[in-house]
């Protein structure tokens, strides 16, 4: 990264890493296309690349906090909808687990997660580091 006055910062990101971004994407759809059309078999077998690919990503992004914070997030987001998909195709969604509560809602721990791990770099993390760039 440049940190001229003159110039702006540019974050580079390695083809081949774009590559496999865009990748996600497209096993991202066809999970959720899956579910969408209740395509069972698509939907479940597509929850293994998409995740493991935003892992990846996440972890390749590691040096950068702004970059870690929301690849988490994209990481837990995915959990938590892959989770709530399984729950509708195998028909355990609307079971209830305590109160009101039903199996579906437990896709909110995830989301939760994903959701504290930007409130920490939005609230402690880029407060503390000022001088960090942020890249997202």
């Amino acid at each position: 990264m440049n940190n001229s006055p003159n110039t702006e910062s540019v974050y580079k990101i390695p083809l081949r890493y774009r590559k496999m971004e865009n990748l996600h994407i497209v096993f991202w759809l066809f999970k959720d296309i899956g579910w969408c059309l209740i395509w069972k078999p698509l939907g479940i077998v597509m929850i293994f690349p998409t995740l493991i690919i935003s892992i990846v990503i996440a972890y390749r992004t590691r040096q950068f906090m702004s970059e870690l914070c929301h690849n988490l997030a994209i990481t837990l987001w995915i959990t938590a909808n892959s989770y709530w998909m399984i729950s509708e195709f195998l028909h355990f969604d609307a079971q209830v687990v305590t109160g009101e509560i039903t199996y579906k809602h437990l896709a909110l721990i995830p989301f939760g997660l994903g959701v504290l791990v930007l409130a920490f770099y939005y609230l402690f993390w880029k407060r503390k580091h000022p001088e960090e760039l942020e890249t997202m």
